[in-house]
């Protein structure tokens, strides 16, 4: 059965929660309201991307994910319901759907909202109506394109790449742009250093699970998104190295020589 996902600038307490939650719940009652992220960084739209393009399909097919990030409509960006991938999305048109998607959607159409310029009530509404059976283009007028933004990728040059850190997770481990595929399609059957701010912090190793090196010791792994993943094993690498999103990281030719490395 379809849901609503709430994904937000808004701190757990926040009076903003109550508000759209009651709307939601008075218009299709009974409906699962599911808070996928909140407290997300004033108009971060591209922690907000990272976090719904990499959970938004374990939902149901049809559910409607809400995106309250910088999403105050001006005369250039219109409150939209965008179809993709069987689900839908409903936000401001900042650019953020392109960073979600990276692709083509289904359909977009521009909320009709002439009774109101309340942004909690047009979304509820749009929601409430998208989960009792109406057609997005039941709700206002198609659209043709989105406003663009463009993802940070990792660069490739001949046996380097450079990457940046883009999301530090509960426990500080740190998740990079680099894909698995990036990777092997520079560094298959080569030796390579993963070095991580400085020459000073580095691994010559892919591991597979935390435990695969002793505690204290900094690893490097594809996660279940398959981005390259900095890590100690038992500690905050983000604390112990200084790392926060925007950090670099450089993938050069390395020689499989260099000895294990302990951060404490």
């Amino acid at each position: 059965m379809p849901v609503i996902t709430l994904t937000t600038e808004w701190k757990p307490d926040d009076i903003y929660y109550g508000i759209i939650k009651g709307k939601l719940s008075s218009k299709c009652p009974g409906i699962t309201i599911i808070d996928n992220a909140g407290n997300i960084p004033a108009f971060n739209l591209s922690l907000a991307s990272f976090i719904i393009r990499n959970t938004f399909n374990n939902y149901p097919k049809g559910s409607v994910h809400i995106i309250c990030v910088h999403s105050e409509a001006h005369k250039e960006q219109d409150h939209l319901v965008v179809k993709a991938r069987d689900h839908f999305f409903i936000g401001t048109d900042n650019g953020i759907f392109n960073l979600i998607l990276n692709s083509e959607p289904d359909e977009v159409i521009k909320i009709d909202h002439n009774e109101t310029s309340d942004e909690l009530e047009i979304f509820a509404k749009a929601a409430s109506d998208l989960v009792t059976g109406k057609k997005p283009s039941d709700l206002g007028k198609s659209v043709k394109t989105l406003s663009e933004r463009i993802p940070l990728r990792a660069t490739i040059d001949k046996d380097v790449i450079i990457g940046s850190i883009i999301f530090i997770d509960s426990y500080g481990n740190a998740i990079s742009n680099i894909t698995r595929e990036v990777f092997y399609r520079v560094f298959e059957n080569k030796p390579y250093r993963i070095l991580i701010q400085s020459n000073k912090n580095y691994t010559e190793d892919i591991s597979q699970k935390y435990s695969d090196v002793p505690v204290g010791e900094m690893l490097a792994r594809f996660n279940q998104l398959e981005l390259l993943e900095i890590s100690i094993n038992g500690a905050d690498v983000s604390e112990l190295l200084s790392l926060s999103v925007g950090s670099v990281l450089r993938i050069d030719v390395g020689s499989k020589a260099a000895s294990p490395h302990h951060l404490f």
